[in-house]
């Protein structure tokens, strides 16, 4: 009977220290998030007519940043453009652009010949491509 008591007493101390070894050697939980804000500069010799709405929306009170967010764009998009109706041979821009948590429901809307908008489009997501969700892009229009 013993022996049975002490293999239990055994098992439950190897269990608390393998358990506390284990605790003691896991990562800390991250106290905050890192935000990150990163400078893009915007070309406007390649993408004038983007950048001109860029500049122009901005002057009316849109944001500069933009925090990244692709998982909502589509949704944002939805948002942004349905009361904007379709005009032949044009894109509607939106600024804040859908890929940005800003976006959505009271984007400022340009048309914009489709080249640009989507070269533009394009450019920035190829610029963007190794940035998390929730990195900050300030927008610097050269």
């Amino acid at each position: 009977m013993r022996v049975k008591h002490l293999s239990v007493l055994l098992l439950a101390a190897l269990a608390a220290v393998v358990y506390g070894f284990r605790e003691s050697h896991r990562p800390p939980a991250p106290t905050s998030p890192e935000i990150r804000v990163v400078a893009l500069a915007f070309p406007s010799e390649r993408y004038p007519e983007t950048a001109r709405h860029i500049q122009n929306a901005i002057r009316a009170g849109q944001p500069q940043v933009c925090t990244i967010d692709r998982k909502d764009a589509d949704e944002h998009r939805k948002e942004s453009l349905q009361d904007v109706p379709a005009k032949k041979g044009y894109d509607r821009d939106e600024w804040p652009m859908a890929m940005c948590a800003e976006g959505g429901s009271g984007a400022n809307i340009a048309y914009i010949h489709p080249a640009d908008n989507r070269g533009a489009g394009s450019w920035v997501s190829h610029q963007l491509d190794d940035y998390p969700e929730g990195t900050k892009v300030k927008f610097v229009v050269k």
